[in-house]
């Protein structure tokens, strides 16, 4: 069996990379291009940097900063009206998973016939349509490297994921500088996500020896430096530490896939508009519990990455112990412990089960679920 490893053309991360990117771009004689972004980044430090540095190549823009937490399908049409309107060289996309996932939507319906809810599900025939650079604004989503894009469909109130190799970034950045503005919760949901791709995709039935090293080393660095970043947001070097944790993760899960955390995560955040870190976050240990019957060797080595002392220990006891591990860096960073706080109630589970079953992510899980599964995982959330 073969493995595919589907990553950006280029990648730059580290000191100035923003200025460097927009540099390559003017060398390819690029001379416009539609930025996309939300209007809280476009006035915090990526913003300033972004603009300064167009600034200074020539380069015109436009700015569509209507971009919401879990865009829309219409937040998308609206994106994508501004496009045409300008047709221009580049798309920019300048913020996290949000901003990211509606500019590869973008990039989707500049080549190929809407709406975009026709490409829900896996495809591997679109084309690939206008240059994309995504700027990363926050450690954890890790779409500035994947194939994956998540959009709320309005018209049904679920989260469709769209997963093609043709909608991966041309130039992913990632420039601590644009990361020193962003909130401390934000910088916890953020870095619980990036955790919860590098560990689902350990576990994943699509793990391979070529996403294992980068799934655990960025276990390992987000263990590390999540909790810095969080305490301080000013910390330059926690702060690219993270960039580097969460990029791995997003290697790693953009080949073996993910599991059922995603599955079920996607649901209350279609439904309660919650953030989708959040939502991994507070499942992470309620799935991987039921999980790790499934891939108890994988999950001792997690607890290892995690930095728990296993010597002595059994492989049950570790794998055991890495859950409680999840648990404790969750609540470290200010993680809400359960739903019940977020106003979700029992009545809501039945609506999200199946459409949880139906999930893109769902045949990654190391194991498998029945309606009921699902049910009591829910439940034991709530």
């Amino acid at each position: 069996m073969s493995f595919t490893l589907a990553i950006p053309r280029l990648s730059l991360s580290g000191e100035n990379a923003v200025s460097d990117a927009i540099a390559m771009l003017a060398q390819q004689g690029v001379r416009s291009a539609l930025v996309l972004t939300d209007r809280v980044i476009r006035g915090l430090d990526g913003g300033k940097l972004l603009f300064s540095a167009l600034d200074k190549k020539g380069i015109t823009y436009q700015v569509f900063d209507a971009i919401e937490p879990n865009p829309t399908t219409q937040t998308v049409d609206a994106a994508f009206a501004e496009f045409r309107k300008l047709s221009p060289d580049v798309v920019i996309a300048l913020g996290g998973g949000s901003v990211i996932d509606t500019a590869k939507a973008v990039r989707i319906l500049s080549a190929n016939p809407a709406p975009v809810a026709n490409y829900e599900g896996v495809h591997h025939d679109l084309k690939s349509g206008i240059m994309l650079v995504a700027i990363s604004t926050t450690s954890g989503t890790a779409a500035e490297v994947t194939s994956n894009a998540v959009i709320t469909d309005t018209a049904r109130h679920i989260k469709m994921v769209i997963i093609s190799h043709s909608i991966v970034p041309d130039i992913a950045v990632n420039d601590p500088a644009v990361l020193l503005s962003i909130p401390a919760a934000i910088t916890a949901s953020t870095g619980m996500d990036a955790l919860t791709h590098a560990i689902e995709a350990y576990v994943s039935t699509g793990a391979h020896p070529l996403t294992d090293p980068t799934a655990l080393e960025s276990i390992r660095i987000i263990t590390e430096w999540l909790p810095k970043a969080y305490d301080n947001g000013k910390d330059a070097l926690a702060r690219e530490m993270m960039a580097h944790g969460q990029f791995l993760a997003g290697m790693a899960f953009n080949s073996a896939g993910l599991g059922c955390v995603h599955s079920l995560a996607h649901q209350p955040g279609a439904t309660h508009n919650l953030a989708h870190g959040v939502c991994n976050a507070i499942l992470l240990p309620v799935v991987e519990e039921f999980n790790r019957v499934a891939a108890v060797p994988r999950f001792a080595r997690i607890a290892q990455a995690m930095g728990v002392e296993t010597r002595g220990m059994s492989e049950e006891d570790a794998s055991i112990a890495a859950i409680a591990a999840i648990r404790t860096l969750s609540k470290r960073v200010g993680i809400p412990a359960n739903f019940g706080t977020l106003g979700i109630v029992e009545a809501d589970i039945e609506a999200w089960i199946q459409p949880a079953l139906n999930d893109p992510c769902t045949p990654g899980n190391p194991r498998k679920l029945s309606p009921d599964d699902v049910r009591q995982l829910y439940k034991s959330a709530i």
